[in-house]
């Protein structure tokens, strides 16, 4: 006699799995997060994955690099958010919004890749018809490209034990389904159990595996959040998608740093590398406006310098109005009581709204000076020169601290043809003597607004 069927509850959020519903999940501790599923029984036996050798211990001195040569993708941007291509039998999870470039940029991927290796590209959304259209934006494919369109596992592993691909990637996971699974595909459990499979093959046939997943309305991949655990690489695809620029952030990386991000433009030929974020940040800057200024963010071992704006003007309302796009809205709260406190300035009965141009989003305490200044030019409306470059950490008592790669700011302020660069008294010992530019180092906060009066 068949087994039957039983059903249980799986949290949305991570996974957490119970035998009946609850309204708070006692994993991540989400609300109203529980959909019910039928699991079969066959669905908790151990799949064995096809070609995977037997399990034996191995000698760390035994293990041999010489296999772990990456491989490039064509894209200077990509491969330096990846830590230096793609490592052989690893896998990367794409996130991205709706609209955002996840499979246009793929597909360069795997344009590229095609005169190199055999890529397989397997969709799950769209039909072939629809792909060769998208292709066709993008310029001329080789034949060791292969397309598929299917969403069955069984199928899917099939053929990449008949092709042996070096690359597969998969759009997206949230399409695919196993027939082991009842439930329907994007599910808690398709989503977890697919992935499982597509790391078995990845890990057991050396394939590297590219798959796309969509994300939720907080911008988290849909799906357990197990998912991300599995994989090898995390990378978000940000940006608003109506806009022309493209931000690529890893968020896991287990061969290669998490703090390194690809800049891209979204064009008609597909998506092309910025090299120079820098320049494009800065392009459009109004000159002779107070309330503006130039600072510098490390995004891993790239200098990128992002223009702040402020804007504080008499409030209407007994409460004022703070508002934050681009940084930290309670960051900008802190520097604001800073003001108050240290400098005697009354910010409480003005607005106050503070911008990053150019789409980009930055936390890295090192813009704190460059928000605090931005601030003080607007009330005090002192017009800050446009060849000015500031950077440094402010503390409570007003302090401004030291930043870490004070050399690497500082020469891309040079090479962008900044004059004068405002750093922390800390980052002098670093930063050297230098002939070329004019450094100002500050202590604290009055000391920095006290140079921007003496060139007022």
């Amino acid at each position: 006699m068949a087994k039957a069927k039983k059903t249980v509850f799986f949290c949305q959020e991570c996974g957490y799995e119970s035998p009946k519903w609850m309204g708070q999940c006692p994993g991540c501790k989400s609300w109203n997060t529980f959909v019910e599923e039928t699991v079969s029984p066959s669905q908790t036996k151990h799949q064995e994955a096809a070609g995977r050798k037997k399990a034996e211990p191995v000698a760390l001195s035994e293990i041999s690099l010489d296999e772990e040569d990456r491989i490039h993708t064509g894209i200077k941007e990509l491969d330096r958010v990846l830590g230096g291509g793609i490592v052989q039998g690893s896998m990367t999870l794409v996130g991205g919004d709706p609209g955002i470039g996840k499979s246009t940029l793929l597909l360069q991927v795997c344009r590229n890749l095609a005169d190199q290796v055999s890529v397989l590209y397997i969709s799950g959304e769209e039909s072939l018809k629809q792909i060769k259209l998208r292709a066709q934006r993008i310029g001329a494919f080789g034949d060791r490209l292969r397309l598929l369109c299917e969403t069955n596992l069984d199928t899917i592993r099939q053929v990449i034990e008949k092709e042996k691909p070096t690359v597969v990637v998969i759009d997206s996971i949230q399409t695919m389904y196993n027939e082991e699974v009842s439930s329907a595909p994007g599910s808690v459990s398709q989503v977890r159990e697919s992935t499982g499979v597509l790391l078995q093959i990845a890990k057991g046939l050396g394939v590297s595996v590219f798959i796309v997943g969509h994300v939720t309305k907080d911008g988290n991949v849909a799906g357990p959040r197990v998912l991300e655990h599995m994989v090898d690489t995390v990378l978000y695809f940000e940006g608003d998608r109506h806009a022309s620029y493209r931000i690529l952030r890893g968020v896991k990386n287990r061969f290669g740093s998490t703090n390194e991000i690809g800049v891209f433009e979204m064009r008609e030929e597909g998506l092309v590398e910025v090299e120079n974020p820098s320049e494009f940040m800065l392009a459009g800057r109004p000159e002779g406006a107070s309330g503006s200024v130039v600072a510098c963010s490390m995004e891993g071992t790239r200098p990128i310098l992002i223009e702040i704006q402020a804007l504080v003007c008499a409030s209407n309302f007994g409460m004022p109005r703070r508002t934050a796009a681009g940084t930290d809205y309670n960051r900008v709260n802190l520097l604001m009581a800073v003001l108050e406190k240290r400098l005697g300035l009354h910010l409480s009965a003005s607005d106050a709204y503070v911008n990053i141009a150019g789409g980009i989003r930055m936390n890295e305490p090192a813009v704190d000076l460059g928000i605090l200044l931005a601030v003080v030019s607007s009330y005090k409306d002192i017009v800050i020169d446009d060849k000015v470059l500031v950077f440094g950490e402010v503390g409570l008592s007003g302090e401004v601290r030291a930043v870490s790669m004070a050399e690497q700011r500082v020469q891309e302020a040079k090479k962008l043809g900044f004059t004068t660069v405002i750093l922390p008294a800390a980052c002098m010992k670093s930063v050297g003597q230098e002939t070329e530019i004019t450094l100002i180092p500050v202590e604290n906060i009055r000391d920095a607004v006290r140079f921007l009066e003496q060139k007022r």
